[in-house]
This record gives structure tokens, sequence and C-alpha cells, in this order.
């Protein structure tokens, strides 16, 4: 693979290189909230990008018109700086959907998703969702052994609602997993980076076809309609657009659920503020979102026109990455305290609640079936397992070598009643 040039304009000795390991990943945020609002970072391959790292001025820059999602805006990727085999060009260029696309043709794509998922229609999915996280749940032991939480409890429930949302059958998950796990980590061979993106868009293909020929009470089916009444949603788009539902629905709400684990697990204090009702459910899935946001880092805007941050400017081409790790923590917006993990925490004015499924145009249209599984699963996972416990210190947790998820490899867990 070959390394990508480094305009002259950003200074190497400056950036902050983004671990591809994530060895780190409080200490790397810390860093970056430490270099001011827009910090000068750097990418696995040695890509340098920005990185807006406080609340305020991501909340600007988020709605800023001047950065858009067209890779052919990016310096480096017309200057042919940024290689085909780039671990993260799956990330950076995902296909033509509401992901990449800026205006009236992101509302027109963004519309037909968000009529699926509007708060009456998401809420109708609560008791499907309590019905698979009992199913999940009683296939745990309960006799103190330890067992992988995230692989029999986190991973699965996402991906069975993701799947029954978009029309993917059961049968196709494990499969979706290889490949998801292949698409997000900065540490897939070379030779598998492409392979790993046909397969996937293989993989969509087939469910279009599949729901094409015999149409569901899925999302697939929706815009496959919708297509064909005269919205011009091409097939490639409706696969790019299966694709990131699919890998957006279910790792941000697998992290979001081990996230909540590990956090209420090292706090036993927070634990038992929610156990004796002081607290509520919602509290922990909010505190887990800003304390230990389930998307680190979110790939990539690039200015169309020179845009003035603070005494810094992020020049026309220039890429621009949003580190929502940083900007949970960012003091300016929670407080002295914001660095504590605290279920209680004061609600903070509208400005500064935390935005960790983004803010403007493209804020994440899952924000809310994410929020209804993680709301349903821990209650009902410590009400079926009160004296759940880690299996190892929390230090001993390994993040997986993903630059833009808060992901653990496993969470060891001992389940007794």
């Amino acid at each position: 693979m070959t390394t990508p040039g480094t305009p002259a304009r950003t200074d190497p000795a400056a950036r902050i290189v983004l671990d591809p390991f994530v060895t780190d990943l409080d200490g790397e945020s810390a860093r970056l909230r430490a270099a001011g609002p827009l910090a000068e970072a750097e990418l696995p391959g040695g890509v340098p990008v920005w990185a807006v790292t406080h609340h305020a001025e991501a909340r600007q820059l988020l709605t800023d018109k001047r950065l858009v999602k067209d890779i052919n805006v990016w310096g480096a990727w017309r200057r042919g700086e940024i290689p085909a085999d780039w671990p993260l060009i799956g990330l950076a260029n995902p296909g033509r959907s509401m992901l990449t696309v800026d205006g009236d043709e992101h509302r027109r794509m963004r519309a037909l998703v968000a009529q699926a998922l509007t708060p009456r229609r998401v809420e109708r999915m609560r008791e499907r969702i309590a019905e698979l996280t009992a199913g999940l749940l009683d296939r745990l032991p309960s006799d103190g052994q330890v067992v992988d939480l995230k692989a029999e409890f986190a991973y699965p429930l996402p991906m069975y609602v993701i799947g029954d949302l978009m029309g993917i059958d059961a049968a196709d998950h494990p499969r979706l997993k290889v490949l998801f796990d292949r698409f997000f980590s900065t540490q897939t061979p070379p030779e598998e980076v492409m392979a790993t993106l046909v397969e996937l868009a293989e993989m969509m293909g087939e469910v279009v076809a599949a729901r094409r020929a015999e149409p569901g009470d899925d999302l697939t089916s929706a815009l496959i309609l919708a297509s064909e009444n005269g919205d011009h949603l091409t097939d490639a788009e409706i696969v790019s657009t299966l694709q990131l539902m699919v890998a957006a629905g279910h790792e941000t709400t697998i992290s979001l659920i081990v996230n909540a684990v590990v956090n209420l697990s090292a706090h036993p204090g927070q634990l038992a503020l929610v156990r004796s009702g002081e607290a509520s459910w919602e509290a922990v899935v909010e505190e887990t979102l800003r304390y230990s946001t389930p998307t680190s880092h979110v790939l990539i805007r690039f200015a169309a026109k020179d845009v003035p941050v603070g005494d810094k400017v992020i020049r026309e081409g220039d890429a621009l990455i949003v580190s929502y790790a940083a900007i949970g923590r960012d003091e300016q917006a929670h407080g002295p305290t914001a660095d504590a993990f605290d279920i209680t925490r004061t609600s903070a004015p509208s400005s500064n609640r935390h935005i960790s499924f983004g803010h403007g145009p493209h804020v994440c249209p899952g924000a809310a079936l994410s929020r209804l599984e993680a709301g349903v699963a821990l209650p009902a996972l410590y009400e079926r397992f009160p004296e759940l416990t880690l299996a190892v210190a929390p230090s001993e947790l390994r993040n997986k070598p993903v630059v833009t998820q808060n992901d653990l490899y496993e969470l060891p867990v001992r389940l007794e009643k």
C-alpha cells in the first residue's frame, strides 16, 4: 500500500496520529481536546485530516454548508494520494447513498428512510425487540460460568432487529458479521479490502433482488416500491443505503449495550441508583452515549471552500473528521465532571446535550431505534441476572482495531440470578 502525500499547509509534527489498534481511546481523546477545537490529526495509512474535538464547534461545523460529503472535493483524492486498498476506503467512499450526498439529493434519499423510522413506527417495534431480548436471555447460563455477553447477547439482538427492519435473512447474519468486521477494521489486509467491499455489495444486491421478487413489510421493499413509483432511486443507491443502514444499525447499538454494562460494572454506585429507581434506564443510555460514545470518529467531510475555525482554517479540499469520543467529554459543554460517568448528571441546556448521534441534516436516522433497543435490553438483562459481574477487570478489556467505533473484542461476564 502506498503512503498518501502530505499537504504543505499541515505540520506533520503537530498531528495527533490516531492509533490503529485503539489501545487508549480515552487518552487519545484527551490529547485531541487539548489541541483545541480543531486539531490536526492523522488517520491510519498516513492520511492527514482535521478533527473537530469540542462540542460547540462540532455543532457549528455539522451544519456548515461549505463542508460537503462529495469525496471528489477532497484534494488528496483528486491528486491520487488515497490508494484503492486504503483500509478505510469503504467508510470514506461507501457508494452513493444519503450518507454521501447533500442538499436536495440528501433530503430526497433520507425522506424515504425517515418514513420507515418515525417515532411511532419505531415504538411499534418495542414488542418484537422485547421478544428477541427474552429469547436471547433464555439461552444464557445462570450458574456463574463466564460468557461473552457481546457475542451471545449484545451482537445478535441489534442484528436481528436491523435484519427484520431491512428484510435480511437470519442465515446471512454470520457472514455479515465477518464482512463488517473486515469493513471497519484498520488491520484488514490490502488484498481483502476490495474483496470485502465487493462481497458486501453482492450480498446487499441479493437482498434487493429477493425483496423485488417477493416484497415484504420491510424498508428494502419500501425503497424499491418508492423507486418504482417515481422517486428515481437506482439499484446501486438502494444497495448502498441498505449497506449503510445495516452497518450503522447494528454496530452502534452493540457498542451502546456493551459500554453501558462496562460502565455500570465499573461504577456499582450508579447501578444501585438505577436498580433502586432513583435514576432511570434512559439516563443510563444517555450518559453512556455521552461518556463512552459508540462512534469514536466519523469520516469524512470535505471543504468546498475555506472554513475558519478560531485561529485555524480548514482549507478548500481539506478533510474533516468528527471526533465524538473527544466531544462527549468536553468540559466547556458538560462541566468540570465531564470525565466522570454520572447518570444523575443535571440536564444540560439543549445546546449542550450530547451529540453522539450527530447533529444537523445528517443526524443518525436510526437514533430512536438504537435508544429503544438499549432501553429494552439493559433492564431486561439486569432483571434476569441481577448479580451480573465482569469476569475481568475493566482495564483488561481490549478495543478492536476500529478507529471509527468504540468497540470491544469481547465482554466476558459471569451471570448469576
